[in-house]
């Protein structure tokens, strides 16, 4: 069991109010901010640089263990995210519950590594290979909570809602019947995760994912918020342009424009990627005040286009972070590629700084007000009340070295990578140290072995 509470003393820390010098942060018991004080005597465990811990605010965790395996060309000339979407059903049809406790508990262990003190995870592998439920419905849900205790992250646990395999509500293929189930199954299997959940910290928050417009009937789509009252709503949209074609082709709207039509889109929903819209679609979600998740690593390895990111917080959209297939998991470089995505698109230079926070302070801070909003946790910031979920940098590594304020952040984004990160804590769990998570090897050998397992799949 790792011990919670105590006091954190950093020599500078990134409070709500800016930059502050020998900060005291009391942590309580229960893993929450009870004390901030500024300009105190060294005391307690000592840092010397304190930021928030952001939440990862989608992951598909089991994609982990096919990183690597998917770069070879296949025989179509035209190679794409769908058919790396054919090469991920093939791979997750081998997949058993012990398998995913495995890969979900070494990937969120490298989430913490890498700065991350939430794993919101996007579940949607939910039954057996033939699509029969578990005796336990909830069973695949339950092992990503085992994971989460094991590692020791907070969790949001985001079941998904896969029914129909298209717009045309035609039957689910045979890659994805591990995935489906009816409205009502899925308010069962939804309802068993809740109480399975009551046995992990308090920190833990449950919400609800359907899929896609693609992948729920029309009909239950314009009844989610109503079917679901509480907690945060997570959903796929307008990622891909055969997405959008579909959804026009069949339901006489693009993506967004039928979702803002129809769905009651407000703070409580998180849209992923939105790498498929236009100009006015983009500034009426944002207007919506729903978070926008991102994934550029993701986006970039499957092709999916440029989140017009420049134009979203124009409009105050707001925006979160996510390593989706997690073929790599690294905070900073996460930021980094949105970052550059919108130079490379529009031809510019620190698109998203303002005249007073610079580009790593801005989307540094935007990610953790959006990963709090997306996951209903209260997280994001170094204030009395708020979740003790908390990172530290080594100012001494030459990258960071007579560095101070924004040009910290702006450092360790642009010209470093997580190496940087030496502790991390979760709701006041200090799972990592000198850069390394306390259960590291225990949780290696075991993904491991489920690798071992795994061989010559893909």
């Amino acid at each position: 069991m790792v011990p919670v509470g105590g006091q954190i003393w950093a020599e500078t820390a990134l409070l709500p109010t800016g930059w502050a010098s020998n900060v005291l942060v009391h942590v309580d018991a229960s893993g929450r901010i009870s004390g901030v004080q500024q300009d105190v005597p060294a005391t307690g465990t000592r840092v010397p640089f304190l930021l928030p811990a952001p939440v990862n605010v989608h992951s598909h965790a089991f994609q982990r263990a096919m990183a690597g395996l998917t770069e070879k060309r296949g025989p179509n000339p035209s190679d794409s995210f769908w058919t790396w979407r054919q090469l991920m059903f093939r791979f997750l049809d081998r997949l058993t519950p012990d398998h995913i406790q495995a890969i979900t508990a070494f990937v969120q262990m490298e989430m913490l590594e890498a700065g991350y003190a939430t794993n919101a995870e996007f579940h949607y592998l939910h039954h057996q290979p033939n699509g029969d439920p578990y005796d336990n419905i909830a069973e695949m849900s339950e092992r990503v909570a085992v994971a989460a205790d094991q590692s020791g992250i907070g969790l949001c646990l985001l079941p998904v809602h896969y029914e129909v395999g298209g717009c045309d509500q035609r039957s689910l293929s045979s890659g994805q019947i591990r995935f489906g189930n009816s409205l009502d199954r899925f308010i069962r299997l939804q309802s068993v995760a809740s109480k399975m959940l009551k046995n992990l910290p308090d920190d833990t928050t449950l919400g609800v994912a359907p899929h896609s417009l693609r992948a729920v009937r029309k009909a239950d789509l314009k009844t989610y918020a109503q079917n679901f009252p509480t907690g945060p709503i997570h959903m796929h949209l307008a990622e891909q342009v055969a997405e959008v074609s579909e959804v026009h082709e069949h339901w006489g709207a693009r993506p967004v424009e039928w979702a803002l039509d129809h769905m009651g889109i407000d703070q409580r929903w998180c849209l992923i990627h939105c790498t498929q819209m236009t100009p006015d679609e983009t500034i009426s979600l944002a207007n919506t005040r729903a978070v926008a998740g991102l994934c550029p690593i993701t986006e970039s390895s499957l092709g999916d286009g440029i989140f017009d990111g420049a134009r979203w917080v124009k409009n105050q959209g707001r925006f979160a972070i996510g390593s989706d297939s997690n073929i790599r998991i690294s905070l900073s470089e996460e930021l980094r590629t949105l970052d550059y995505s919108q130079r490379l698109r529009d031809g510019t230079r620190a698109a998203l700084a303002t005249a007073e926070l610079s580009t790593g302070r801005r989307i540094f801070e935007a990610a953790l007000a959006g990963g709090a909003q997306a996951t209903e946790r209260k997280t994001g910031r170094l204030e009395v009340g708020y979740w003790a979920d908390m990172m530290t940098l080594d100012t001494t590594s030459e990258h960071l070295w007579a560095r101070a304020g924004d040009a910290v952040l702006d450092s360790w984004i642009f010209a470093s990578d997580d190496r940087l990160v030496k502790d991390v804590w979760s709701a006041g769990r200090h799972m990592v140290t000198d850069g390394e998570h306390k259960r590291r090897s225990e949780i290696l050998a075991t993904y491991k072995r489920a690798l071992t397992d795994l061989k010559g799949v893909l």
